[in-house]
């Protein structure tokens, strides 16, 4: 039988090989939107490695910097270093936005970092593959290859200009932006300080309170202009610990005496997965579950077509006395083979569509051999409407045909 399957292929091999070949693109794309996932997962698991940071000290009650806004002062750092188990704490912001290059816009996501001709401070890009580290404190950059950026290119992040002086390599936000760092304060004056027309109304307004303008508080409007055009704030504090300090122990204590929210390596993740990541992760079990569905009833039809057009070969087949397991052993066969054709395909063109997607694409041998069992037991699945419909032919067909 095995032969007499191979022969009903080979007699109608164009529809097997055609069938073959959308099946497989369903199966591509479904091995695709794995690797998507895959994908922001090793975003987000970057995100941490690339941060150099053991704790993660953001506004209390919030799940920044990432996952949510947080502002803390600036000076929260100094009092952060001095407690026991704490080797280096430094200030970070992050702000997702449009870098310009000419007439050109990039996503990525700004990085205000403490400079320094070191990378072991946590925050700054742990190596960099061409270029040198950020040194200065003013309109230098480092920024990631994916940003499309060359060594001397000139950006520009809200008013100011900044020259490109080192490149790095897969330094990611969560959601896959490339990463272009900046002295920490023009990241704050990039985030937090208003343009000069909000400063001027707000001055305006400030102006017309008659609250202001009293005998009883003398300086304090010009205390409180003079507040609007300065920020002492940044979205947290990255904080690396000394040899044989716990990271739960360490936390509990900024915790408990500076008011803050501290966030472990393993919480961080939680957060980014868990939470940040959990919607796109069930719209896209979503989108693999029509598509297996489809795929199944893709396989269905051609394998119930081509059992309807073997009607009468199959009740010959019964008349000289042929088993009904064999008859279903033919047609699962094939059932199967269509479903190994469209795992190549689709394999073939994961593989070369992956690295065209704006996103990150991992894929991964685990999530294929899990797509090859699931494509089997989908082909046998389908392959249940013909077997019946053939196990029900009668003999006599053969002769009254």
């Amino acid at each position: 039988m095995i032969s007499l399957a191979g022969r009903d292929i080979l007699h109608s091999w164009g529809k097997f090989i055609f069938t073959g070949f959308g099946l497989g693109l369903l199966i591509g794309a479904t091995l695709v939107m794995a690797g998507v996932y895959r994908g922001m997962v090793d975003d987000g698991k970057a995100l941490l490695d690339n941060s150099g940071a053991d704790l993660w000290v953001v506004q209390q009650d919030t799940l920044g910097p990432y996952a949510e806004s947080s502002s803390i002062n600036d000076d929260t750092y100094r009092a952060i270093r001095a407690m026991p188990g704490v080797a280096e704490a430094a200030n970070i912001t992050y702000l997702t936005m449009q870098v310009r290059k000419g007439e050109r816009d990039v996503r990525s996501m700004v990085v205000g970092i403490v400079p320094g001709a070191l990378g072991s401070t946590p925050g700054r890009p742990p190596y960099l593959i061409a270029g040198r580290q950020i040194t200065r404190g003013h309109y230098e950059a480092v920024a990631d290859q994916a940003t499309g950026f060359q060594l001397g290119d000139t950006l520009k992040i809200r008013r100011n200009q900044y020259t490109v002086i080192g490149l790095t390599r897969r330094m990611v936000s969560s959601s896959g932006d490339p990463m272009v760092f900046i002295p920490l304060k023009d990241a704050q004056e990039a985030q937090f300080l208003k343009d000069n027309d909000a400063i001027w109304q707000s001055r305006r307004r400030t102006e017309a309170n008659p609250a202001f303008n009293r005998p009883a508080v003398p300086g304090l409007l010009d205390a409180v202009i003079a507040s609007q055009s300065t920020n002492s704030y940044v979205n947290a504090v990255l904080v690396t610990l000394k040899p044989g300090h716990a990271p739960d122990e360490v936390a509990e204590s900024i915790r408990r005496w500076k008011r803050l929210t501290v966030y472990t390596r393993d919480q961080m993740e939680e957060i980014l997965v868990g939470k940040l990541i959990a919607t796109s992760a069930k719209q896209i079990s979503m989108f693999m579950m029509i598509l297996a569905i489809v795929s199944a009833a893709i396989v269905a039809f051609i394998i119930y077509t081509l059992t309807m057009e073997k009607i009468r070969e199959i009740a010959v087949l019964k008349l000289i006395g042929t088993r009904g397991r064999t008859i279903a052993g033919m047609i699962l066969k094939q059932a199967l083979a269509l479903g190994m054709i469209g795992f190549v395909v689709g394999k073939i063109t994961a593989t070369f569509l992956a690295p065209l997607f704006p996103k990150h694409v991992l894929l991964m041998p685990s999530d294929a051999f899990a797509g090859f069992a699931a494509v089997m037991v989908i082909c046998m699945l389908a392959s249940i409407i013909a077997i019946r419909m053939a196990l029900k032919v009668d003999p006599a067909e053969a002769i009254g045909g």
